[in-house]
């Protein structure tokens, strides 16, 4: 088994090297591959060799943020995490980590795993990590070609704790009923958190809202107030079925538009309050930042010491990532489904009317086949605010049709399929003011690679 381990992870490296020197790629993914395939286990066997042991980071939205910020905390105070940084989630990347910090006899350079994990091989990956703290953030309709309904990952996450430790922490978004009851039956000890500052929540449930009735008796949830999408205080009156106490809350809220916001997060085991500043814009943030502290108190992190290192947090690539562009800046926030999407137009649009929106559709299986939830997106937050639209990417002309029924003028839509002449035209049209891109994942690994051609980024692995 030694001996076969060694060589997995020599082929791995072998691997790696090769990706990055032949221009494949990062050497994120096919590494982990190929080093499973001479060692399927080399996850457990590696991930059992880290010191601080392991953390899990599973949910629809927020994933490369929340495991981000983590290892930037942890880090600020003299830990060596081993982070799959690239967003590669499935094994296979998870693997690829694993072996880049491995030296070829198995040890490992780094002393704490911080993984985020697919949503849907939760049941798979997890046990092989073994990890002291799982945190799940959220769950949305999403990729339906290969998630299906989102029940279904739901119980996944139900059924597939049977075999995880019993002194897990669970770090769960008790603001969404669909991970409060995924998670309720979970080994360990749970830690909920949540927001809790009535003053910016939505008149209603939004049409983007997935979780209208109990999932244990079929009552139609009870609102006290809601975030975004289905997020916030609820309440089933038939079950009696709750959002469960928080143990950490975000409150006194005072946004600040795209440029982040601030507010108190408060734990009530220890009675601590810490001030925190992000520059990650918007409420969705919030609760990434939120899980992040939650799960470094979990590692032993003090409460002022986790909001201090978020201060100096810069957001990962293609997530509210700020790009100098010739004196102007270009702002990437990834949009994947209609209430991720909806959130960043109004974090966009929050500073008001903007010249011009670059909007990059793709359809490829890292998008989602199907892009009919296009017409889920309210849209229509563009009428009257963006003067115009740069609309690129293989399905362009969908994403243009969905902006005409959504009141935008024919002349104010241009098509433009070349990644490159899009940016060049939208960052024309911006008048030297800040140019946001709204990219689904494969197209702003396009818009980023046009991007590093420019001199403006690195490497999407190198971030």
């Amino acid at each position: 088994m030694r001996s076969r381990l060694t060589a997995a992870i020599a082929l791995g490296k072998a691997t790696a090297t090769l990706s990055r020197a032949l221009g494949w790629g990062g050497g994120t993914t096919v590494p982990g591959r190929v080093a499973r395939a001479v060692e399927p286990n080399v996850v457990g066997l590696l991930s059992a060799r880290l010191r601080l042991g392991s953390v899990v980071v599973a949910g629809t939205n927020g994933k490369t943020t929340t495991a981000h910020l983590l290892a930037h905390i942890v880090r600020a105070l003299g830990r060596s995490p081993v982070h799959n940084r690239a967003g590669a989630n499935l094994a296979a990347g998870i693997a690829s980590a694993l072996v880049a910090d491995a030296d070829v006899l198995g040890r490992p350079r780094g002393d704490l795993g911080i993984f985020e994990v697919d949503e849907a091989t939760v049941p798979r990956v997890v046990p092989a990590i073994a990890p002291r703290t799982a945190v799940f953030l959220n769950l949305f309709r999403d990729q339906l070609d290969r998630y299906g309904e989102i029940d279904a990952i739901a119980g996944l996450w139900r059924s597939g704790g049977a075999g995880w430790a019993p002194d897990l922490v669970v770090v769960a978004n008790a603001d969404d009923p669909l991970v409060a009851d995924a998670v309720r039956g979970l080994p360990g000890r749970l830690v909920p958190f949540g927001i809790e500052d009535e003053r910016h929540a939505r008149p209603a449930l939004e049409h983007t809202a997935e979780a209208r009735y109990c999932y244990r008796c079929g009552t139609a949830y009870i609102y006290g107030a809601t975030y975004f999408g289905h997020m916030g205080r609820w309440r089933c009156p038939g079950c009696g079925a709750a959002r469960p106490q928080l143990e950490f809350t975000a409150c006194d809220l005072a946004p600040l538009g795209p440029d982040g916001s601030e507010f108190a997060v408060r734990e009530r085991e220890t009675g601590g309050v810490a001030r925190v500043r992000t520059v990650l814009p918007g409420l969705y943030n919030v609760y990434n930042v939120l899980a992040a502290v939650a799960a470094a108190r979990s590692l032993g992190v003090p409460l002022d010491a986790a909001a201090r290192a978020v201060a100096s947090f810069t957001p990962a690539f293609g997530r509210a990532e700020r790009v100098p562009v010739d004196g102007r800046e270009v702002r990437l926030l990834l949009v994947k489904n209609p209430a991720g999407f909806n959130e960043v137009l109004r974090v966009v649009l929050s500073e008001g009317p903007l010249p011009v929106v670059l909007i990059a559709i793709n359809d490829q299986t890292a998008d989602g086949r199907d892009v009919s939830w296009l017409w889920d997106v309210d849209a229509e937050m563009l009428a009257g605010r963006a003067a115009r639209a740069v609309v690129t990417g293989l399905r362009a002309g969908d994403m243009a049709l969905r902006l005409r029924y959504a009141g935008l003028p024919r002349d104010a839509i241009e098509v433009e399929p070349a990644y490159d002449r899009a940016l060049k035209r939208a960052l024309d049209l911006a008048a030297g003011g800040r140019l946001y891109v709204l990219p689904t994942y494969t197209a702003m690994l396009a818009l980023r690679a046009v991007l590093r051609r420019w001199g403006a980024v690195r490497g999407f692995w190198a971030t």
